[in-house]
């Protein structure tokens, strides 16, 4: 820590966003071996430890109980661990809270891929993601265009539609590195 309280950003938790499938889990794993991290996914924190799929949390308890959790989760972790990558699920951002916790506490990493190339993905993660059940390619695409805005507030954009995880962990571990 500096005099003036400021952490760098290489001596914090690194979260990633970005919308649904864009590949937080897959380069965090990417990333936080590079970075000898521990490497959390917190939907599936949340789901070890509750007992059960995402999916049947939103199906039972609903989307707000869901988000209540998320919160809880992400405040814990910003706040008493050090050294992990984050990866926080699609509509985390949506909750201001923990914008601004993370842009505070952590390093914020966006995932972003183009549309054209998400789309592509859609088949793989239909089934899994409890908020495009019952939804239209193109609710979906509304869904996809209004966390875009959401996703602006982040410290790095990294390419993850084009390169490969690897790329996409190098690219974020020499940001972090430039600001050492």
């Amino acid at each position: 820590m500096q005099a003036d309280g400021f952490v760098p950003y290489h001596e914090r938790n690194i979260v990633l966003i970005g919308f649904m499938g864009a590949g937080k889990t897959t380069i965090g794993k990417v990333l936080a071996a590079k970075l000898s991290r521990e490497f959390i996914d917190v939907d599936e924190l949340i789901s070890t430890e509750r007992g059960m799929p995402v999916t049947e949390i939103f199906r039972t308890l609903g989307e707000e109980a869901f988000r209540r959790m998320e919160k809880e989760y992400i405040r814990e972790l910003c706040l008493q661990k050090r050294d992990a990558v984050l990866s926080v699920g699609g509509g985390a951002f949506l909750q201001e809270e923990i914008r601004d916790l993370c842009m505070a506490n952590a390093a914020v990493f966006l995932m972003d891929i183009p549309w054209e190339q998400w789309k592509t993905r859609l088949p793989l993660i239909r089934d899994s993601r409890p908020i495009l059940q019952n939804k239209t390619d193109e609710e979906i695409r509304a869904l996809y265009e209004t966390r875009q805005a959401i996703y602006e507030r982040h410290h790095f954009k990294v390419d993850a539609g084009s390169q490969t995880p690897e790329a996409a962990a190098q690219a974020m571990a020499d940001w972090l590195n430039e600001r050492q």
